[in-house]
């Protein structure tokens, strides 16, 4: 449940970064509205899901997904053009996306054995 919170949340991210930027400075009540909305609801869930998906994943994975989402979106519309290396930069986002979702960390205590230079 923790990793569709999580993806939940990222595309409430790329939502509130292209309302950020539909604002034009928080100059427009509707844009900033959804911002502010959507900036509050995925940031407690990105919080609800580092309750069990390690912080440093989880946050890349929110990044990641909605940097790659925001940029996407921006394409679909014409706001930004569609290029080769544009598309291929993206996919490279959702690979190390997914790449983090289907690598599992070992747990601290197994990284961390005495004689390895771990301070005490």
């Amino acid at each position: 449940m923790s990793w569709v919170i999580l993806l939940v949340s990222a595309v409430l991210e790329a939502v509130w970064a292209t309302a950020l930027g539909e604002s034009d400075g928080f100059a427009h009540p509707v844009p900033t509205t959804v911002f502010l909305v959507a900036l509050t609801v995925s940031m407690l869930g990105l919080g609800y899901a580092a309750r069990e998906i390690p912080i440093g994943t989880a946050y890349a994975v929110w990044t990641g997904t909605g940097a790659a989402l925001t940029v996407a979106y921006a394409m679909a519309t014409g706001a930004e053009p569609i290029t080769f290396l544009r598309v291929l930069f993206i996919c490279g986002i959702v690979g190390a996306v997914i790449g983090l979702k289907l690598v599992k960390p070992k747990p601290v205590e197994e990284r961390f054995v005495e004689g390895n230079g771990a301070t005490e």
